[in-house]
C-alpha cells in the first residue's frame, strides 16, 4: 500500500474533508474544533480513549448528526445538511459500533438491501407486475450472490444473518454496505468482538476490499495491531479535539498519544 500523506481540504486529492466541527449537546461539546482531509484511496483511522467523540464524529461525516458549526464536505460538495440516505446515494457509506444486520433475514436478503440503493424502479411498481420491476429484481438478487462470493460469503447465502459467526456477521455488515457502491467506507470499530485470529483476517479482508472495490476506507478501532497493521494513516482524539496525526509509526511514538492512552508513565510498548 502506498503511503498516506496528510493533505489539505482544497487539494484535489481528497475525497472527505471536515472543517472546524463543533457538535454539542447541551453543555457537553462532544466534538470541538475539528478538521481533518481524507485523500481518496487511502486506508485511515480514528483512535482515541473511550469517550474520545471518535463515534459522533462518524455520525456527522455520516450525516446522522448535523454539527452547530463547521462544514462536511464529500467530494467537492457540502454535505453539512443532507440526510444519511442523500449521502449514502453519493457514495458514502457505513457500519455500526452494533452490528445491525436483520437476524432474521439471511445472507442474501440482506445484501439486497444495500442494493435497493441504487435501484432504479420506484417500489410502488412490484403490485403492478411490470416484467421492468422484475428484471432489476433479479439483477439485484444476482448482484448480491456475486457479492457474496467476493467477500467469502457464498457459503452462508441462505442462512439467517443472526445464526452466523460473529466475524461472518461483521464482513456481511460490510458486505450490505458494499452493496450500496460506495466511493468512501466508514467502518466503526469493525474488529470489536474479534479473537486475535479473527481480528489479522480482517486486517486483510479490509486491505482486500480497498482494492478489490477501489474504496477509501475511515475506520474507528481501539485494537492497535489492526490500526497499525492496516492504516496508512491516523487521527487520534481526546475530550472531542484532535491531539495527534501523522504515519503509524509516529503516532505510535507521540508522548502526547501515549499519556491519552496510558497516563504520564506509559510506554509506548502499549499504544
Amino acid at each position: 500500500m502506498s503511503r498516506c500523506l496528510p493533505l489539505t481540504p482544497d487539494s484535489g486529492d481528497v475525497l472527505l474533508s471536515a472543517r472546524d466541527v463543533n457538535m454539542r449537546f447541551g453543555g457537553i461539546t462532544a466534538v470541538s474544533d475539528l478538521s481533518l482531509s481524507l485523500p481518496r484511496g487511502c486506508i485511515a483511522g480514528i483512535i482515541g480513549p473511550n469517550g474520545a467523540g471518535k463515534t459522533t464524529l462518524f455520525n456527522v461525516l455520516s450525516g446522522f448528526y448535523t454539527p452547530q458549526e463547521g462544514e462536511v464536505v464529500f467530494d467537492g460538495r457540502s454535505i453539512k445538511n443532507l440526510p444519511p440516505s442523500e449521502i449514502c446515494a453519493l457514495g458514502m457509506a457505513r457500519t455500526f459500533q452494533n452490528i445491525r444486520l436483520s437476524q432474521q433475514m439471511t445472507v442474501l436478503e440482506n445484501i439486497t438491501v444495500g442494493c435497493h440503493v441504487r435501484r432504479q424502479c420506484p417500489w410502488w411498481l412490484a403490485p403492478l407486475g411490470l416484467p421492468v420491476f422484475y428484471r432489476e429484481e433479479a439483477a439485484i438478487v444476482e448482484k448480491s450472490r456475486q457479492l457474496a462470493e467476493r467477500v467469502q460469503l457464498s457459503a452462508y447465502l441462505n442462512d439467517q444473518a443472526g445464526s452466523l459467526p460473529y466475524g461472518a456477521q461483521r464482513r456481511l455488515e460490510i458486505a450490505r454496505a458494499l452493496a450500496t457502491e460506495p466511493r468512501l467506507l466508514l467502518l466503526d470499530e469493525p474488529a470489536a468482538g474479534m479473537n486475535p485470529q479473527e481480528s489479522l483476517e480482517l486486517m486483510h479482508f479490509i486491505g482486500h476490499i480497498r482494492d478489490e472495490f477501489d474504496l477509501t476506507i475511515l475506520l474507528i478501532e481501539h485494537d492497535m495491531k489492526v490500526v497499525m497493521g492496516v492504516c496508512q494513516y491516523i487521527w487520534v482524539m481526546e475530550y472531542g479535539a484532535l491531539i495527534a496525526e501523522g504515519l503509524p509509526a509516529d503516532v505510535r511514538s507521540n508522548p502526547v498519544v501515549i499519556r491519552a492512552y496510558l497516563g504520564e508513565d506509559a510506554s509506548c510498548e502499549h499504544v
